[in-house]
């Protein structure tokens, strides 16, 4: 047995945040433990290359329960599951959201989470390459960056959103989010910059911090509320008890932070007996209200064989090797896009995943040259849930999104509406030395019904869940705005699960700030000053 002022399960994003923040404090010790290995491969350091990562030993290679939404189809979540989390195994993308967002999540009930109260900790994480700025810090571990490779029909597609009247937007975490452009990226010298490289490598020389790979944490444990510590198996299947003197934090994300609550007796009492749990707390919210942004695939096929599948030819190795330059530094969705349906919304609801390429996950790597222009949905009203299909710890949890089951029908709406968006960017000029044929929908889905049954049929996660855990004060929700777990003691949950609302864009950055929001609440230091 062996003791630790705080345990920290999980060394994703927000784990790393916190193993960093916490040691600082070289009085503080730290046990990070992740049921991943090292982040090893090289493949992860190669920004095109991380798709080649999905379906291996870094990736929890989840897949959801079959989707009546979705026709009955399950479809693949990846997760990362190395050091570094999701960010080891991500397209880089560095997006904050809207400040719609967290003032959102303010009005629900969760102080000090408004936008001018977060944006001091989005700064603090940032090393921007542009410079500081009122919107962006430097000197912060994160580096983000300019692309370094930016594929000519992605240039188009740019192109062709400023002839449809989309605003060309240089900064999406700037002073406004609604336009076209380019992304800004999590790397380094045009490799990945991940949260793993940026705050737990220079932590793990901390002589406080002890890090765990290959450690899969089976369930808390408690002393009557007081989470005391862990019980877990080590990598040589050693059955093992570490003990927190402050705290337990649990950093596994919207999957695995309800999962390992479930199985240490947090949640609802119905589905702990029916799993055969004795139950510590009853919190009806845990695993409940998980949300995700889900994409439709619309895709052309090109003109020339010019998309990123050349990347593997052996000519595009040497510059990057050489000077972090080239095809290979490049993220697949180089552009994106934040548009409105509705010009009196507040924020946008649509964003578009743009790649030279023909992406698919649930696919093998395409052999046939094209592009993708995938609208998803920003704002869902859908709800799902997580829940346990074994007591067992190894055994994956049921992940039921609820895709498209809005009784309204709103998020299908809207989505149908982004496809005929979509086909409206293709049809512009910009585009017209590089489009060929439509492949999805295809030139038969010509009705709003087609449609619907193409969104049923193909679109698919933006590796986006959250909110399993959720922020706030009324009866579903699991933690307060300082993240403990309500009801119980030295139990905080600090990851995407705790995201009452999901934002508007990816979610890689909005979970750094919350951990480094975090772990000043947890040191009680007070709060950066806002603008």
């Amino acid at each position: 047995m062996t003791e630790f002022d705080y345990i920290v399960v999980g060394a994703g994003s927000a784990g790393c945040v916190l193993a960093n923040r916490l040691t600082e404090d070289r009085e503080t010790t730290v046990l990070l433990l992740e049921a991943g290995p090292p982040d090893t491969r090289r493949e992860i350091q190669i920004p095109i290359a991380f798709g080649s990562l999905f379906r291996t030993e870094v990736d929890w290679a989840y897949r959801t329960e079959p989707e009546p939404g979705l026709n009955g189809r399950g479809v693949a979540w990846p997760r990362g599951k190395t050091l570094g989390g999701s960010s080891s195994i991500n397209a880089m993308i560095y997006m904050r959201g809207s400040p719609a967002d967290y003032d959102g999540w303010e009005q629900l009930g969760n102080e000090g989470w408004s936008w001018k109260e977060v944006l001091p900790y989005f700064k603090r994480s940032e090393n921007h390459l542009a410079g500081a700025s009122e919107y962006h810090g430097i000197g912060g571990p994160l580096d983000v960056a300019p692309l370094r490779f930016v594929h000519p029909v992605s240039r188009a597609i740019v192109e062709a959103g400023k002839q449809l009247g989309w605003p060309e937007n240089p900064d999406f975490n700037g002073p406004s989010q609604d336009g076209i452009g380019v992304v800004e990226v999590t790397q380094r010298n045009g490799r990945r910059w991940s949260a793993a490289s940026a705050y737990l490598k220079p932590a793990m020389a901390r002589p406080n911090l002890v890090v765990e790979t290959l450690a899969m944490v089976e369930k808390v444990s408690f002393d009557g509320r007081r989470a005391t510590g862990v019980q877990y198996l080590d990598a040589r299947l050693q059955r093992l008890l570490a003990v927190a003197r402050r705290e337990v934090i649990l950093a596994g994300g919207a999957i695995n932070s309800p999962q390992l609550l479930l199985l240490s007796g947090v949640g609802r009492g119905e589905h702990l007996r029916a799993h055969g749990i004795p139950m510590v707390h009853e919190l009806p919210g845990v695993g409940q209200n998980l949300q995700d942004h889900l994409a439709v695939a619309v895709t052309y096929r090109l003109t020339k064989p010019v998309s990123l599948i050349n990347a593997g030819r052996p000519r595009h190795l040497g510059p990057f090797l050489a000077r972090g330059r080239g095809m290979l530094t490049s993220n697949v969705a180089e552009t994106t896009a934040f548009v409105r349906t509705d010009p009196n919304l507040p924020a946008p609801d649509i964003q578009f995943a743009f790649a030279a390429v023909l992406y698919n996950p649930e696919l093998p790597p395409p052999t046939e040259h094209g592009f993708a222009l995938g609208p998803m949905l920003l704002t869902p009203k859908s709800r799902g849930r997580i829940e346990l299909r074994s007591p067992h710890p190894t055994y994956p949890a049921g992940i039921h999104p609820g895709y498209l089951s809005d009784p309204e029908g709103e998020d299908l709406r809207r989505l149908v509406e982004a496809v005929k968006l979509a086909r409206r960017l293709a049809a512009q000029p910009a585009l017209g030395s590089y489009r060929g044929e439509e492949l999805l929908p295809g030139p038969d889905a010509d009705s709003d019904a087609a449609l619907e049954e193409h969104v049923r049929e193909r679109s698919s996660t933006l590796y986006h869940p959250v909110g399993t855990c959720k922020m706030g004060a009324d009866r579903m929700a699991v933690v307060d705005d300082e993240l403990r777990v309500h009801g119980l003691e030295s139990l905080r949950v600090v990851d995407a699960s705790v995201m009452p609302v999901v934002p508007r864009g990816n979610t890689n950055a909005p979970v750094i700030m919350v951990a480094e929001k975090a772990a000043d609440l947890i040191r009680k230091r007070p709060a950066p000053a806002a603008p």
